[in-house]
């Protein structure tokens, strides 16, 4: 397909998930400041440990924050992806922050109910449902906020909130600043990634286009490790293809090894190297290098994609966006609805039947 021809891209995407990618640096913003408006009880701010229970798109927001905080927060941070917690996860001493965009993941909502008989402090993150309703009548406090479309295309409040959240706990320093300079970086990146940019001059859309009829891995480590996974369920959800993701370091002592078979694959397989603008570590650097060099010499070429700004929340937030934008084309490409998601429903409401 042409990647130029916004017409056809008009009839494919039916829910306009474009807007909802164009407006990423908007969320953000709207979050961030929403975020400092919400109530936060005294006692909130006395904890010494965070859990957060979510799914899909909510955790790795989660998984953002970690991420931003590491080298700040002085409490641990554990992303929960399960309908259990551990064991950890017990009395007043515990902030467990339950995410959810429709509040009705059943999930979220067992880790809700588990939350609660163990009595740890609970706070929500969600637009209603029944989430809402339950941490509400727990004597909890639901932090609402309202976008429209899918989990995944709320992803800008999602992470603006956690992060408004950290700093009114008094966790780390006013991040102000660097929202601002995420914002901005990212407003700029919707003119040369956005749908009117044509090919010649969008770099999300030459990237797309190397991976149609290709199977993508995307590497990331540090602070885009998370990154590396909402690439790869982008592509996942919206571009509807299959595509995975893969940690460095840890990488080099497994999956360069396999690069041998099945053969007829292997020239299948695009690989995308997401580097920060500073490495969380100067071997890393090295690495990337290495392990690029020894694809080269067994015939694999890989694209890099280097982190634009100075905070870590500008460069993971810019990589998410250009993320998106890879996976939007990837699906118009495809000749697919990027919002349209059957096989989870399908998957979803059979779960629900047999329960």
């Amino acid at each position: 397909m042409n990647l130029n021809d916004l017409a056809r891209f008009a009839e494919l995407d039916k829910s306009n998930m474009r807007a909802h990618i164009d407006s990423l640096p908007q969320q953000l913003e709207a979050a961030w400041a929403h975020g400092q408006t919400l109530s936060l009880p005294a006692q909130y701010k006395r904890v010494e440990r965070l859990v957060i229970a979510a799914m899909g798109d909510a955790a790795v927001a989660g998984e953002v924050l970690t991420a931003l905080v590491a080298d700040m927060c002085n409490l641990p941070i554990v992303v929960n992806r399960s309908y259990e917690l551990p064991a950890f996860a017990d009395g007043q001493s515990t902030l467990v922050i339950l995410i959810c965009h429709d509040g009705n993941t059943e999930e979220v909502l067992h880790a809700a109910e588990l939350a609660d008989a163990r009595g740890t402090k609970l706070l929500a993150i969600t637009q209603g449902g029944k989430l809402a309703s339950y941490v509400e009548n727990a004597g909890g406090v639901v932090w609402g906020y309202t976008c429209a479309g899918p989990q995944r295309a709320a992803f800008g409040w999602l992470v603006g909130l956690l992060t408004a959240l950290v700093v009114r706990m008094g966790l780390v320093r006013d991040l102000a600043a660097d929202v601002a300079e995420t914002v901005e970086l990212m407003q700029r990146h919707v003119g040369i990634l956005g749908i009117e940019s044509p090919v010649v001059k969008n770099p999300a859309k030459r990237l797309a286009g190397q991976m149609i009829g290709r199977i993508p891995i995307i590497y990331g480590s540090g602070i885009t490790l998370p990154v590396a996974k909402r690439w790869k369920m982008q592509l996942n959800n919206n571009g509807k293809t299959v595509a995975q993701y893969e940690e460095m370091p840890d990488l080099d002592y497994n999956v360069v090894a396999g690069t041998a078979y099945p053969k007829p694959l292997m020239v299948k397989v695009a690989l995308v190297f997401l580097v920060a603008a500073q490495a969380d570590h100067a071997r890393v650097s090295q690495r990337w290098n290495a392990t690029r060099e020894a694809y080269l010499q067994e015939g694999l070429a890989s694209d890099t994609v280097k982190a634009r700004g100075s905070s870590k929340l500008a460069q993971m937030m810019s990589s998410v966006q250009f993320g998106d934008y890879v996976s939007y084309y990837v699906a118009m490409a495809y000749e697919v609805d990027p919002t349209d998601t059957p096989l989870i429903t399908e998957i979803q409401e059979k779960i629900k039947q047999e329960s």
